[in-house]
């Protein structure tokens, strides 16, 4: 009797054990199609018997960070959930918490965590090695080291009895990430060498071909039918479908929606994404109307993209004031690090054709600098905003716009100096004008332009003449423009008509003033303003010769 008890308790800790482990490659499978609600709700089912399992433990919280609507209040909290399950020995978790810590830009911290990972299993554990090259080598993950990621996941190739297309995926996401795309290609079809239904490695295998643009469309779209033919349920291949052609092709691109939402965990964005389809269709006012419904729907937390479609859908019926509201409300509601570079143009732009919002628009504009890696990116959102300032004749913003474009530039031209120093001289903003022409006169010493406009800005500030500021200015401006009178001839115009007044009038020295007033009607004997000098100083000068002596 007591042996068929023993028997029966057994039996029930093999089944029990049977189901767990069913239930924990269950949500690995569901991690593979990127079902993270479905995934967390399999791990968490093992975790429910099983506590510390740990397979399920590091499972449950990639669930929580792999979505790409993840925010920072739920990477804290899947960050929380690790340390409480951490313990000395507990490798994967460790791996897991360093994974957290790579998201949050913590390198070093990460780092010296994948080590200790590594080291308490003497690095002979596929799935540690894994689960590091997958955190560091994920090309859609903005940290990470990919060059450590392929160290670590060739390290796991090369235990006894490997035989995991994952990782070689993996290793393969690395090389890319890397930039390596023949690696990158070889280590997919190794994966499919393993297994050759692996529709992961054929999706993999396509995106390359598509990261080289339109050109490649036969090739990759291949790749993704053949990722499909192997497994019709792997949805991302649809959505990456639905992505790409929702800007060319909204027909297909619904299509590649509907195949995408039967595969996948229905969430907020099912309904935005429906909205999005009739915006891309051109129906702006239905699209706001879609969203609206969506937002009434999902009551206090709604999906703040929704607010974001709304906005851009009335700045396509050209309603400023509502997309700017919306815009304010998409900002406000959404994670800082998913509002992309054209969401604060687009909100720059509204608000500056609406009066009163100038200072906000140079915020977004500013935003918009720090997310861009581009240098000409950069400086056409800054000559957007420049040109707005300038068109209002606003030009001391508008120089200061201009002085941010001089200042991000690796080598700003003539041009962008020049034009930020005048904008400042247009707005009697005289000293920065002077700073801006003497960088300008700086970076090309032979163009009298800029001394010119020192000239001038001196004259400005010092318009006693007494200081003299604008004298060397003037002096190296008619020095240089000696080389091409006619084409100069402005500027030796503006230093002699300034010279005859500076030897007039301070220095009395009528003689050197005639002098200069010689050299411009020598220039320009048109001259009016010359010439009107001239009659002035030789009037004066008779006036003195003719005067009787002082008697003694």
């Amino acid at each position: 009797m007591n042996k068929i008890k023993i028997s029966l308790v057994l039996i029930s800790f093999l089944m029990m054990n049977i189901t767990q482990a069913q239930t924990v490659e269950q949500g690995k499978k569901y991690l593979y199609y990127e079902k993270y609600k479905s995934a967390k709700d399999a791990f968490q089912k093992v975790l429910n018997t099983d506590p510390n399992n740990e397979e399920a433990i590091y499972g449950l919280g990639q669930s929580m960070i792999l979505s790409d609507e993840t925010s920072a209040k739920e990477l804290a909290e899947a960050k929380a959930f690790y340390q409480s399950k951490l313990t000395p020995t507990s490798a994967l978790i460790i791996v897991g918490v360093a994974h957290i810590e790579l998201l949050e830009g913590k390198l070093q911290d990460a780092r010296n965590h994948f080590e200790a990972a590594i080291n308490l299993t003497q690095g002979k554990n596929i799935a540690v090695l894994n689960a590091i090259g997958y955190a560091n080598g994920n090309p859609d993950a903005k940290n990470g080291d990919a060059v450590y990621a392929i160290d670590k996941l060739t390290m796991a190739t090369k235990i006894k009895k490997f035989n995991d297309p994952e990782v070689l995926v993996n290793l393969g996401d690395a090389y890319r990430k890397n930039n390596d795309g023949g690696n990158a290609i070889l280590s997919y079809q190794a994966a499919l060498a393993l297994n050759p239904k692996y529709a992961r490695a054929q999706y993999r295998i396509g995106k390359i071909y598509q990261s080289q643009g339109k050109g490649q469309e036969n090739i990759f779209m291949e790749n993704y039918n053949k990722a499909i033919s192997y497994d019709t349920a792997f949805g991302p291949v649809y959505a990456n479908l639905f992505n790409y052609f929702y800007e060319t092709d909204v027909t297909k691109a619904a299509d590649y929606f509907e195949k995408w939402l039967a595969n996948s965990d229905p969430d907020k964005k099912t309904c935005y994404y429906r909205a999005s389809l009739i915006y891309a269709q051109g129906f702006f006012d239905s699209a706001i109307k879609k969203a609206d419904e969506c937002i009434k729907n999902e009551g206090e937390n709604p999906y703040p993209n929704l607010f974001g479609l709304k906005a851009n859908a009335y700045n396509r019926l050209k309603d400023s004031i509502k997309a700017i509201q919306n815009f304010a409300e998409y900002i406000k509601r959404q994670t800082e690090d998913k509002i992309t570079t054209g969401d604060y143009i687009e909100y720059a732009k509204n608000l500056l054709k609406v009066p009163g919002n100038e200072v906000l628009a140079g915020t977004m504009i500013d935003k918009a600098i720090a997310l861009d890696t581009l240098e000409s990116n950069k400086v056409a959102y800054l000559k957007s905003i420049a040109s707005f300032y300038d068109s209002k004749k606003n030009y001391k913003e508008a120089g200061n716009w201009y002085a941010k474009i001089v200042a991000i530039k690796k080598s700003p031209s003539k041009y962008d100096i020049n034009t930020t120093g005048f904008n400042y001289y247009r707005a009697g903003a005289f000293q920065e004008a002077i700073n801006a022409f003497t960088l300008s006169s700086t970076k090309f010493p032979d163009d009298p332009y800029a001394y010119n406009m020192i000239g001038k800005a001196s004259w400005a500030i010092d318009t006693s003449m007494i200081l003299g500021l604008a004298n060397a200015a003037y002096e190296k401006a008619m020095q240089l423009s000696m080389a091409d009178t006619i084409k100069n001839k402005a500027f030796l115009m503006n230093s002699y008509k300034y010279f005859v007044a500076y030897y007039a009038n301070i220095m009395k020295d009528k003689n050197m003033a005639v002098s200069y007033v010689e050299k411009a009607l020598a220039l320009d004997p048109t001259d009016a303003e010359a010439n009107s000098y001239k009659a002035a100083l030789l009037s004066t000068k008779e006036s003195s010769t003719n005067k009787p002596a002082k008697k003694p």
